[in-house]
């Protein structure tokens, strides 16, 4: 396991802003997770775990407990007479490797989520999803050390109440439990259509009529690449903000005065989706430059914001209210992020309010090993 003090937040996120958080262990195992968060339980430390940091967005004044950074690791597979395969990966690998080697293997279930950035544990988070396929959709069970009861334990598909890019795991159990391991049940065909309504465009332009997990992989990959910045190169958290849900009645009073406004019925009566990109295109916020906060939004795709030259979080904030603002007062429909601002102060107890005021004593990470 690794040990760092005083560790710049900057480093761990790829919109590549935040403060300083005051310790930060990297675990590679079960048991260095246990350890790590035993340690942090003796010296009364808030503890957040995350993954490679493309949702995320640290607050300026950075963290003063310890940052848990998951490298675990693992590829697990189980194959059925029936075609169906059931795949066990480490909450540490990358998901886009993850999609990969599915493919390669003539599996189909996650292929139109590939490019996605970030670890496979963090996508049942917010349930991860594109190009009409979700983690709902695949998903089987997490295995998660739970907090309360200090034990691994595992969680399944109605365990973790799927929504809308959300899930318990982000609302009402957030930061009780830590992915360590996810099982997807995915199968040994080749994928069906209709197919989402950009990837059928792209085939069809192409003429392609023979479907099969790495081509569509590989449209997918073609569509994003022309469309996303990659994190690596410019600093954003993908999409910042979730298409929003909403009802019949606002949807056709929107239509009385936006007839052309992009829309989407879920399945199942569950609302309307409506084009957040569509929205801060028509409020003037396409490839959008801002001069006061050093922020802007991605010329190919306004629900990406990208930091050109913003030094603080605080300026992100404030690029991110004006596009809210400006949504809310022509639509009248509230925006919400999909990236996770932390630490999360609302969900911050008062007693672990206390707990992070009281750690500026220096302790001794030894104790880690």
């Amino acid at each position: 396991m690794k040990e760092l003090e005083n560790v710049s937040l900057k480093d761990y996120s790829t919109m590549r802003l935040g403060g300083i958080a005051r310790y930060v262990a990297e675990v590679t195992s079960k048991e260095e997770l246990q350890t790590a968060l035993a340690w942090a339980d003796e010296q009364n430390l808030p503890v957040i775990m995350m993954g490679d940091g493309s949702n995320i967005v640290w607050r300026d004044e950075g963290f003063k407990g310890l940052l848990i950074v998951g490298k675990i690791k693992g590829y697990d597979v189980l194959e059925r007479e029936d075609g169906d395969v059931f795949i066990t990966v480490g909450s540490g690998e990358n998901w886009d490797s993850v999609v990969e080697r599915s493919v390669k293997a003539g599996l189909t279930g996650v292929e139109a989520l590939s490019l996605i950035p970030g670890t496979a544990g963090a996508t049942p988070v917010q349930n991860v999803g594109a190009y009409g396929q979700e983690i709902a959709n695949v998903f089987v069970s997490a295995e998660v050390y739970d907090r309360q009861t200090k034990s691994i334990t595992f969680l399944s598909k109605y365990d973790l109440e799927f929504g809308y890019r959300t899930s318990r795991l982000k609302t009402v159990d957030h930061g009780r439990y830590f992915i360590t391991a996810v099982t997807l049940h995915l199968q040994k065909k080749n994928p069906e259509p209709p197919f989402y309504q950009a990837l059928e465009r792209y085939l069809k332009e192409r003429g392609v009529t023979t479907f099969t997990p790495q081509i569509i992989r590989d449209a997918v990959i073609k569509i994003r690449m022309s469309k996303l910045p990659d994190p690596k190169k410019v600093a954003n958290n993908g999409s910042f903000f979730a298409n929003p849900v909403v009802d019949e009645g606002t949807l056709v009073q929107i239509q009385s005065t936006y007839p052309d406004v992009v829309f989407w019925r879920l399945d199942g009566g569950r609302g309307i989706k409506l084009s957040a990109a569509w929205m801060i295109e028509k409020v003037g916020f396409k490839d959008f430059h801002d001069p006061e906060t050093g922020m802007a939004t991605w010329p190919k795709q306004p629900l990406v914001l990208v930091n050109e030259k913003a030094t603080s979080s605080q300026q992100l904030l404030d690029f991110k209210q004006k596009i809210i603002d400006a949504v809310q007062k022509k639509f009248e429909v509230t925006l919400k992020q999909e990236p996770e601002i932390l630490p999360n102060l609302e969900q911050s107890s008062s007693s672990e309010a206390q707990n992070i005021s009281n750690t500026e004593s220096d302790l001794d990470l030894s104790k880690l090993t």
